[in-house]
């Protein structure tokens, strides 16, 4: 399918002194501190809080998944030197410069936006006098506010010396300004919000941003009527009233006076390290890296955009290079007013919108520098193109990306060429380039479109996943490429075709629905970088407005044999075959020319177009391009919060709600199919799993045009139902749901599908063992609290075994019985929603399915009283990285009270967590937590993937609880009541689009607890908590030493660590990382102290046997190393003292084992900070390990059921059936 990337300073001993008593280890105070979406019900409840998804740090850094993401489409800037005063280097000096002087009138570049037809929201553009652009959106029903910045630098400024160098000033960023000098100050005010903050570096563009509530008082309602999404008219906001203004008052200081404080710059470093390490084992990460480093080392596009601990601080170190300095000198030269375009959403009136950002961002320096380019220098020259490259994957996947270099079209809004020629390349219906490699068995998956690099620099790719034959006939693939490519070279572009891509995008224009502000604001701030009229930002790369033959001809022509190389990667190659190695990732791989028999057939396939397969052809026209897109609006005091039942029989139940708030052509049908068989066991799930996936593919060149036409479908398992979604664009539903409905009563499988989609089946298995080890947790973490639930091991034990004919079997006996759940919900009549189901009902023909063998889910009942952990080993040997999920259960998420308290003590743990564990004491990258929903069950976890130990986790996480207690008990009425408004306001979140109001809808129906009011329950039960009641709750519940306390914790552990990886080292690599470890240490200990150089305390070690580990000895030559750098003799003494406890934990890193360990509690913290952790001493509840998962379970009772809140026939309001 189309896609859519100084001088030094003076030793003071008694200043070291002070530094000295400031580092002792283990010591701590802990401070305060579209793609087809996943169903609904499938997801976590709360909605995601200040730690963003546990999967989503909060820092992004060049985004991969090339061509589809936008970090890939920014326009960049140009790089120029301002010279700044010495003194800017002291630790304590924010990077400030005066308010621009001259004419202070703001210009007015926009009043009104091309918009979609139902945005009820204002917009104007403004330039400040120092050139810094701000889109002002006034949106009168928003329940929360955002902003963000775009600034034009990312990662291709970064200096060669210091790739990484954009990534590394966008976390600096984030620690702390001259007005709010705390490096947690900024989230600390959003989390009181219930907001939170992000950033991504792109290549040509950092993005930072922010969402919170846009009030600082509750919404809660009297009645759930109040709540109508419908505007009403708001008071004027005094700007010290309103959050936003708070929150942009400590952003646009991010851009005036950022701190780079000394303190945080190694933590900062370490993160962007974790986080660089946290790719190393993703192979989108390696390919796409891989794919720079084999590109014109003259272009920046070849640059290592991460960063990592090396390259950012060791290396620089070992120069002689004062790296706080090099991060001020990069902000310096690079951020400037006339290079940010600001984006600002608020509920607040355009007026008073523009004077905030007067008066926040004017001071913001401007340097009026030019837009980075890198005009005249290839991004890959000859020497590049021409060739082949044999990648090997971590995972075991068969993929081929053909690569051509191509123009920038960011001029070309109005007709976006590569539109027109990648529609036709990833196209997936009958004729396309898909279907005829799928119909040879030799490829599964296919997408083509345009990336952008950087200005006037783009690639066109076109990107395959294979299959085992598809491999083996990789050239004849490439060749079929060249064969499409040609046939539509061979004549003119056709306008039928343009018309129809401009009518469809017209559609999806006038209908487009909100999302949240966050994602606004962040995108609309990027656009605005781009060489748009101001007043087309929203439509003007939405809409094609023009069809431009020449410029779609002038785009093939850069499709040619002489400008193209291709990446084949795939494990299926001996040993011996790879000949390199990329330096930062490590991916193996081999580069050479291109055959030159395959060259001269390619450059004879582009000369004669007629030679190609009868298969290829162009597409036929769209037949599912809606017509009618009227929708009848009704004025209502509010939206109704319940659907209505109006069939309930033996066979189905059919729930309904004619949208009343969003007014689109579209509609959502939900289709539940209850059975007993889809998991009742592994083996059924996957011969599901199989049947699903067959169903689909069968349908993929029927369904393409309808998704072209915003018409989607979606078949999906979920525990005792079949499950299919049909959504978009009312008008031609019923044909794509007949259709759908026929392929899973009719499929009829064929053995070549059938073993193409096993094999696929089981390779994605066996590589889910190989995914970050926070993305597989989650799997084991259900298969020990829920009944029937199984892990992806249990699916590869049993998929060898299942055979074509238990799949055709499956497809006729699941739906022999059933009961059919149905809901109907959008531009929608009564009598609409009654033909469903009757054309569900006459399609499927289910026998009823007794009430009596529904399946009820349940979780396990945990005993209170003991901490059970449950260990897995991680499949990966290169993996370094342990992953804890630490999970509390509070109890039965049906009552009320505890609901109430889960949901406040979620809104007021989450920044902690993140602040203490992730920033300050350093475990990992990611880190989060959040409320934790089980089926029954509600409660909190917290995980962190971490290079330490599990145990050691552990032991932060429980101290950190205990820490947590005594700052509750001494949290201020005054906060306790903020948090209680900013959790309100969250569960009273409005509801965006039509897609939200179903996904909730169909959740609540799902659970069988009609719980439709549920979130206005819990703000009755929120809003009259006592902090004394919470403390009380948490103490209980929370607390490690709470004999009533329920704790599960599950352990992934890495085969390998950095101590193991090391240990394979020689002598001589042994004393350089020793050396590397120490002089880390040393410099975060002597801050104030001029550097030393490390090539001294390596020659030391040359002069002993560090391999031997004797503590005592290494201490010796660190002394010598000090003496001779004059460091004075008390200060020696002082820091052998601390050393003797801190070196033990040094030595694994070197392949060193030592032959003293500290006892717990002493040395230096080896996150490399001067963050105290203490161990904190407590009573801990008796610990059981899980060895055998099925006894375990069956050792414990089940809970209870869901319960529904009201008797269904409440919610009756039958018709008869048409």
């Amino acid at each position: 399918m189309p896609a859519p990337v100084t001088p030094q300073v003076i030793v003071v001993v008694h200043s070291i002194l002070t530094k000295l008593r400031q580092a002792t280890a283990f010591s701590a105070s802990l401070p305060t501190r579209q793609p087809k979406p996943v169903p609904y019900h499938l997801q976590r409840l709360p909605p995601a809080s200040s730690c963003q998804p546990l999967s989503q740090p909060r820092h992004t850094p060049c985004l991969p998944s090339r061509p589809a993401l936008r970090s890939y489409i920014r326009p960049s800037t140009c790089l120029t030197l301002l010279q700044r005063s010495r003194t800017m280097a002291t630790d304590s000096m924010p990077i400030l410069q005066s308010r621009p002087e001259g004419p202070m009138d703001t210009e007015r570049l926009a009043d009104q936006l091309e918009k979609p037809l139902l945005d009820n929201r204002s917009y104007r553009v403004i330039r400040l006098p120092n050139k810094l652009e701000a889109l002002l959106i006034h949106d009168p029903d928003t329940d929360k506010a955002s902003a963000a910045m775009d600034v034009n630098v990312g990662s291709l400024a970064d200096p060669e010396e210091m790739q990484g160098m954009a990534h590394a000033v966008e976390h600096l960023l984030f620690m702390g300004t001259e007005k709010f000098p705390g490096e947690n100050d900024y989230n600390a005010y959003l989390s009181k919000y219930g907001g939170y903050s992000n950033a991504f570096t792109a290549p040509t563009s950092t993005n930072y941003y922010f969402e919170l509530s846009s009030s600082s008082t509750s919404n809660s309602p009297t009645s759930s009527a109040s709540t109508s999404q419908a505007s009403l008219p708001l008071p004027k906001i005094k700007k010290n009233e309103a959050p936003l203004y708070g929150a942009l008052d400590r952003f646009s200081q991010f851009f005036i006076a950022p701190l780079f404080l000394e303190t945080t710059l190694d933590r900062e470093l370490r993160a962007v390290d974790s986080e660089n390490k946290k790719n190393l084992q993703a192979d989108n990460w390696r390919m796409m890296q891989l794919n720079k480093a084999t590109s014109s080392p003259r272009h920046p596009y070849h640059l290592f955009a991460t960063g990592n601990y090396d390259i950012l601080h060791d290396k620089p170190i070992e120069r002689g290079v004062k790296i706080r300095e090099e991060f001020i000198k990069f902000y310096q030269k690079q951020y400037s007013a006339n290079r940010m375009k600001l984006a600002v959403l608020g509920r607040e009136s355009l007026d008073d919108l523009q004077a905030w950002t007067e008066d926040l961002f004017s001071a913001v320096p401007n340097k009026d520098l030019p837009k980075l380019r890198w005009d005249g220098i290839p991004v890959q020259t000859e020497k590049e193109l021409g060739t082949q490259i044999f990648a090997k994957p971590v995972m075991d996947q068969r993929t081929m990306e053909l690569s051509f270099p191509y123009p920038d079209e960011e001029d070309l809004y109005e007709s976006q060429p590569s539109r027109y020629i990648s529609h036709l390349i990833g196209h997936e219906g009958p004729g396309s380039l898909l279907a005829y490699l799928k119909a040879k068995g030799w490829v599964s998956e296919l997408s083509a479109g345009a990336s952008s690099v950087c200005p006037g620099a783009a690639f066109f790719t076109i990107g395959m996943r294979l299959t085992t034959q598809g491999l083996a006939n990789y050239q004849e693939i490439v060749k079929a490429s060249f064969q499409y490519i040609s046939m539509l070279k061979a004549e003119p572009p056709h306008k039928w075709i343009a018309d129809e891509q401009a009518q469809l995008s017209e559609i999806e224009f006038r209908f487009r629905q909100k999302i949240p502000a966050s994602r606004t604001t962040s995108h609309l701030s990027g656009v605005m970088q781009k060489p748009l009229p101001r007043d087309k930002l929203l439509s003007g790369q939405a809409l094609i407005r023009k069809f431009d033959p020449e410029a779609i001809q002038r785009g093939l022509d850069c499709l040619t044999p002489s400008n193209f190389r291709f990446t084949l990667s795939a494990q299926d190659f001996p040993a011996d075959f790879w000949t390199e190695k990329e330096k930062w990732y490590g991916t193996q791989y081999k580069m050479e020319r291109i055959p030159g028999d395959l060259m001269t057939d390619l450059v004879e396939i582009i000369q004669n177009p007629t030679k190609r397969p009868s298969e290829l052809h162009l597409p036929a026209k769209n037949e599912f391009i809606p017509q009618r897109l009227d929708v009848e609006k009704k004025e209502v005091s509010a939206p109704a919060t319940t659907p209505k039942l109006i069939r309930n029989d033996r066979n189905v139940r059919l729930w309904f709600k004619k949208d009343d708030q969003f007014w689109v052509p579209k509609a959502n049908v939900h289709v539940a199919l209850r059975n007993s068989m889809t998991e009742t066991s592994p083996f059924t799930a996957v011969v599901a799993m199989l049947y699903k996936e067959l169903v689909d593919d069968s349908l993929t060149e029927y369904a393409y045009d309808a998704e072209l036409a915003g018409l989607e479908y979606m078949v999906y398992r979920s525990p005792g139902r079949l499950e299919l979604t049909v959504s978009g664009y009312n008008d031609k539903m019923h044909v794509l749901l007949e259709k759908v409905l026929i392929a899973l009563r009719d499929h009829e499988v064929k053995e070549d599908r059938f073993e193409i989609i096993k094999e696929r089946a089981l390779r994605n298995f066996k590589n889910s063992e190989y995914a970050d080890p926070f993305r597989q947790i989650g799997r084991f973490s259900q298969w020990i609290a829920r009944d029937k639930h199984w892990t992806q091991l249990d699916y590869i034990e049993e998929l060898p075994s299942v055979t074509i004919e238990d799949v055709r079997r499956f497809g006729k006996d699941c739906l022999r019985q059933g009961h059919i759940e149905i809901l109907a919900h959008g531009n929608l009549y009564k009598e609409d929603a009654l033909r469903i189901s009757n054309l569900v009902e006459a399609t499927l023909k289910p026998q009823p399915l007794p009430k009596s063998q529904w399946e009820i889910n349940r979780t396990t009942e945990f005993a209170p009283g003991v901490d059970y952990v449950y260990e897995h080993t991680l499949k990966n040997p290169e993996n370094v990285n342990h992953c804890l999920e630490y999970s509390i259960l509070l109890g039965n998420a049906q009552e009320r009270d505890i609901r109430a308290k889960a949901l406040l003590l979620d809104q007021m743990l989450t920044e902690p967590v993140f602040d203490t564990l992730r920033t300050k004491e350093q475990l990992g990258y990611i880190v989060g937590g959040g409320a934790l929903i089980l089926v029954t069950k509600i409660g909190y976890r917290i995980l962190i993937q971490s290079e330490k130990d599990c145990d050691y986790l552990e032991q932060r996480t429980d101290s950190f609880l205990v820490k947590f207690e005594q700052q509750l008990r001494e949290m201020s009425h005054k906060a306790f009541e903020e948090h209680k408004i900013s959790v309100i306001n969250k569960r009273l979140e409005k509801l965006k689009n039509l897609g939200q109001e179903s996904g909730r809808l169909w959740h609540h129906i799902c659970s069988e607890q009609f719980d439709f009011d549920l979130v206005y329950r819990d703000v009755e039960h929120i809003e009259p908590l006592t902090k004394d009641e919470l403390l009380e709750f948490y103490q209980k519940k929370f607390l490690p030493s709470s004999p009533e306390r329920c704790k599960y914790a599950i352990h992934l552990v890495a085969q390998s660590s950095p101590e193991d990886i090391a240990a394979k080292m020689d002598p001589s690599e042994q004393r350089e990382k020793l050396a590397d470890e120490i002089h880390k240490l040393l410099a975060q200990m002597l801050q104030d102290a001029p550097e030393m150089d490390k090539a001294g305390l390596v020659a030391e070690f040359e002069k002993v046997d560090v391999a031997d580990g004797d503590v005592p000895t290494i201490l010796s030559a660190v002394g010598m190393y000090l003496a001779a750098n004059g460091m004075p003799e008390e200060v020696i003494s002082q820091i052998l003292a601390q050393g003797e406890a801190a070196l033990p934990q040094l030595l694994p890193a070197a392949g060193i084992v030592a032959k003293h360990q500290p006892m717990p509690g002493e040395g230096l913290s080896m996150s490399g900070s001067n963050v105290s952790t203490e161990t904190l001493e407590f009573k801990k509840n008796k610990l059981v390990h899980i060895k055998d998962v099925r006894a375990f379970k069956a050792s414990l009772p089940l809970s209870a059921g869901p319960v529904a809140v009201k008797d269904i026939t409440e919610f009756e309001e039958l018709e008869p059936k048409l």
